[in-house]
């Protein structure tokens, strides 16, 4: 009995015209699946569609322009939700794309490439020769299929593994007090988990505490917060972020705003309550899962959304927090709460110019919008001793301003800073031309201040505030003018405690 594709090929349509042009089905690609038979090509960028063996008459799209973990996706459980998919896009672009995109770009790709005359007519013949209806909500059907499939089901050729390399095993899944997602050193026991399966409601994000885990040095818990894949998207369109732009190329400022508006990133200190006493954390470290691009995210975070059961259709950002016990023997819990302070988000403000003693600067605070006046009590130049450094292979620079100042009104310790707009300049080797490779400049990093990290110093008092410092890059001459930049520092939401084990 002839199939749906074979009666569909008896047709003899120019396919081209909605992007699936006949070729030569031997024709492969190096990330084309082994026992594939190709059904159809886009013209452009190698893509092209097919069969897998072992998948019925699943249709997968295969994109050698992609990047790696991306090049083969499914788009239609068989062949006839396919050509009901076509009928209602028009052509195989928006569904080969349909992969990268929310539901809001994947209706304005419809918008902006809609339906040709000639695509109508083969449209056309497709529906009423083999009896079809165009398909309802192609972009759910696309969205939930891609979700749902499982694909380390794909096999590929020789040439695919000579070219992409295995990807990593997830390991067994273990906790280690002294470890983190990736693993641990030495030769402690993994610890014991407890499953908790807290869900609580902080700010407007849900957060769940699924496991502790009891270790010989101390108790690690693991805290899920849930991160709408709309709101992930919209955050990696407005910075124009992918896999192939991570950000790194951006100004000091703007991967500044970038870290501060991440809905991946976590930036909280846990407390422990154990037994009525407060425990700190010792470490911590923290994974991310992000589904807009579910098969680049790290092993670690798919260990994680594995063992979790969490949903791989929304992102999660995961951090791990490790207590040491107060003493050596390890005590039995009796009472368990954990407190979660969030750590202040920076927030860009002005830039400005001051070189002499007396000088005053204007300002608003951006969320207050409460008017400040910073007022320059000393401005000098100065330098560090080469002692700091410790490395006799390697000339740092010592050069720097240091500018000692007053607010009025006065802000809270930890809620303003005054840091150098620059970076301070590279350190060089010994005996080195200009032209000498450079070490890298985080060596200056907590000895003093520059774009990377800045010294705030608290000094003295008086009645119009305290007096604070300000140090600038670091350079190898001294600088006349340096352009400094004020960041703020808000805690923006209150602190919220979880019980999870009483009595």
């Amino acid at each position: 009995m002839a199939t749906l594709y074979d009666r569909y090929q008896k047709l003899n349509i120019d396919s081209s015209i909605i992007g699936l042009a006949r070729g030569e089905s031997e024709s492969h690609y190096f990330c084309t699946p082994g026992g594939a038979k190709v059904i159809g090509w886009a013209g452009a960028d190698g893509i092209h569609y097919c069969f897998v063996r072992g998948f019925g008459e699943m249709v997968f799209a295969v994109s050698p322009m992609n990047t790696k973990g991306n090049y083969v996706h499914p788009l239609a459980r068989d062949f006839k939700d396919f050509l009901r998919l076509l009928m209602t896009c028009g052509d195989t672009a928006a569904l080969e794309q349909a992969n990268f995109m929310d539901q809001s770009q994947f209706d304005a790709f419809l918008r902006d490439n809609p339906i040709t005359a000639e695509q109508q007519v083969i449209l056309a013949a497709i529906k009423d020769k083999l009896s079809l209806v165009p398909m309802e909500q192609p972009f759910d059907y696309i969205k939930a299929l891609q979700t749902e499939f499982e694909y380390s089901r794909i096999k590929y050729t020789e040439d695919y593994y000579a070219c992409v390399p295995a990807e990593p095993k997830i390991p067994e899944w273990k906790v280690y007090f002294e470890g983190n997602f990736w693993g641990h050193q030495g030769h402690e026991r993994a610890g014991k988990e407890i499953a908790m399966n807290k869900q609580f409601v902080w700010g407007e994000e849900v957060w769940h505490i699924p496991s502790i885990y009891i270790c010989s040095k101390g108790l690690v818990m693991d805290f899920c917060v849930q991160v709408p894949a709309e709101r992930i998207r919209s955050f990696m369109d407005k910075w124009e972020l992918s896999i192939e732009n991570d950000g790194a190329d951006y100004s000091d400022e703007q991967r500044m705003q970038i870290e501060a508006e991440n809905p991946l990133s976590i930036h909280v200190n846990p407390k422990l309550m154990l037994n009525g006493t407060v425990h700190s954390f010792a470490r911590g470290c923290g994974v991310s899962w992000n589904p807009c691009f579910p098969e680049s995210n790290d092993p670690a975070a798919k260990s994680v959304i594995q063992h979790y059961g969490l949903d791989p259709t929304i992102g999660w950002g995961v951090w791990r927090a490790a207590f040491p016990w107060m003493k050596k023997l390890r005590p039995l819990i009796e009472t368990l709460s954990v407190t979660l302070s969030q750590e202040p988000v920076a927030v860009l403000g002005p830039h400005f110019l001051a070189s002499k003693s007396g000088e005053h600067v204007d300002f608003a605070h951006p969320t207050t919008g409460v008017q400040h006046t910073l007022t320059v009590l000393n401005y000098e130049q100065q330098s560090i001793s080469h002692e700091h450094f410790g490395c006799q292979n390697q000339e740092f620079p010592t050069h720097f301003v240091l500018m000692t100042y007053t607010l009025t009104p006065d802000l809270p310790e930890g809620a303003i800073m005054v840091t150098d707009t620059v970076r301070s300049d590279r350190p060089r080797q010994k005996g080195g031309g200009l032209n000498e490779p450079q070490a890298d400049s985080s060596a200056c990093i907590g000895i003093i201040g520059g774009a990377d990290g800045q010294a705030a110093i608290q000094i003295s008092g008086s009645g119009q505030g305290e007096y604070r410092t300000a140090c600038s890059a670091l350079h190898f001459e001294p600088v006349d003018e340096v352009e400094w930049r004020i960041m703020f520092y808000e805690k923006r939401r209150d602190d919220v405690t979880v019980a999870l084990i009483w009595t």
